[in-house]
């Protein structure tokens, strides 16, 4: 346990659930999207975010992480006039989702560049997440460290070679956790691994040049 889970987060609004883990959940897609510019966010709202976004500002944080901000910045008041002004068209969408943890979102985008994509999180209490898909596919990491996500064909030898790359290139790297999710066998795999130092950029480009990956990001310990 760190200093964060006891004290809690440096933060705007009223409640560490509701704005400082909206922030941190929305701060995933705006890594995912790679510096693209938003056109429209649909944002489902489950449990008691969907009763209560409005009065804890909810809405405004979940904006406000997807645009970049921290759960710091005093931005997050002004969060929905700050995504209209930069043109994206928004929707928050009350919808219980079944078995989904009571604070859940699930977050579709489209970027400017017709990229798309959806993210499922949790805020799970003192400002801390849990993400649990991207793009439909199961994942299970926080955020909390440096995380690869490496979207690939199910193929033999694959995990290996990544794994490989990173054993042999970049041994000063440790991996903290590593998940595999492949909705149907021989198809399309989303790997997750978890590690505890910040890579070079090179080891994305490395890995993005592997064969049968489709595509490789990091989403920087949020």
């Amino acid at each position: 346990m760190n200093v964060f889970n006891i004290i809690g987060p440096i933060m705007i609004g009223p409640s560490s659930s509701h704005t400082a883990g909206a922030v941190r959940l929305g701060r995933v897609v705006n890594k995912l999207a790679e510096g693209g510019e938003f056109k429209e966010v649909d944002i489902e709202l489950s449990g008691s975010f969907a009763r209560t976004y409005r009065g804890h500002g909810t809405d405004r944080a979940l904006l406000a992480g997807i645009m970049g901000y921290h759960s710091y910045n005093e931005e997050i008041r002004d969060a929905l006039q700050i995504a209209k002004d930069r043109g994206i068209d928004y929707r928050f969408i009350e919808n219980d989702i079944p078995g989904a943890h009571p604070n859940t979102a699930r977050i579709h985008y489209t970027l400017d560049n017709g990229q798309s994509g959806v993210v499922e999180g949790a805020s799970i209490g003192g400002g801390n997440i849990r993400v649990d898909s991207v793009n439909g596919m199961r994942v299970d990491f926080t955020g909390e460290n440096n995380t690869i996500l490496v979207l690939h064909r199910d193929k033999p030898g694959v995990i290996a070679e990544v794994t490989h790359i990173m054993y042999e290139k970049y041994k000063e790297l440790n991996i903290g956790n590593f998940r595999l999710s492949r909705p149907e066998k021989g198809g399309t795999a989303l790997m997750t691994i978890e590690i505890d130092q910040l890579p070079p950029e090179d080891l994305m480009k490395d890995i993005n040049q592997l064969p049968n990956v489709e595509n490789a990001i990091l989403i920087r310990a949020i």
